[in-house]
């Protein structure tokens, strides 16, 4: 049996903080991001891994939903306040907003959609936050996601 992959780049713009942060990332700021998404399983007849279209269709969603928003950690109160009074687009989440978290918050929404398909049986997902930093999370689809998810980082690099 031959294993193949594929891969698919989507891009958002968004804003968000790191309240924690003791540099720059504390304050409202915002990134370029881009995450590509790759696949790991067994080709259909029609020699596919899965569609790009069909891979579009289970992404864009995801993007949409984040493009041109805040992303914003729900124990963040200062900003959560703002954000709802003034009725900005926001997108709200259970976590501090790194690169690590949002790539780990991918892995888990996909994941759910892929399951089903037994012919996938990796998911990789790579969140660039700037055009030198990324933070990827990779697991098995067949096996509990929070038992084979590891994660890889390279840090901020300010100038």
């Amino acid at each position: 049996m031959m294993i193949t992959k594929i891969s698919k780049t989507f891009r958002w713009e968004m804003a968000h903080r790191l309240p924690f942060h003791d540099g720059g990332c504390r304050n409202i700021h915002g990134h370029s991001y881009a995450v590509t998404i790759e696949l790991t399983g067994e080709t259909n007849s029609h020699g596919m891994v899965l569609d790009y279209f069909d891979l579009g269709a289970i992404v864009e969603p995801i993007i949409k939903e984040i493009d041109h928003s805040f992303l914003c950690d729900n124990s963040d109160f200062e900003i959560k306040t703002f954000l709802l009074q003034t009725g900005l687009k926001a997108v709200f989440v259970d976590f501090p907003t790194t690169a690590e978290n949002l790539a780990a918050w991918f892995y888990d929404r996909l994941s759910d959609a892929l399951m089903p398909m037994k012919h996938l049986h990796k998911l990789r997902v790579v969140v660039s936050e700037t055009e030198r930093t990324t933070a990827e999370v990779e697991g098995e689809l067949r096996l509990l996601p929070q038992a084979t998810i590891s994660m890889e980082h390279q840090s901020h690099m300010l100038e």
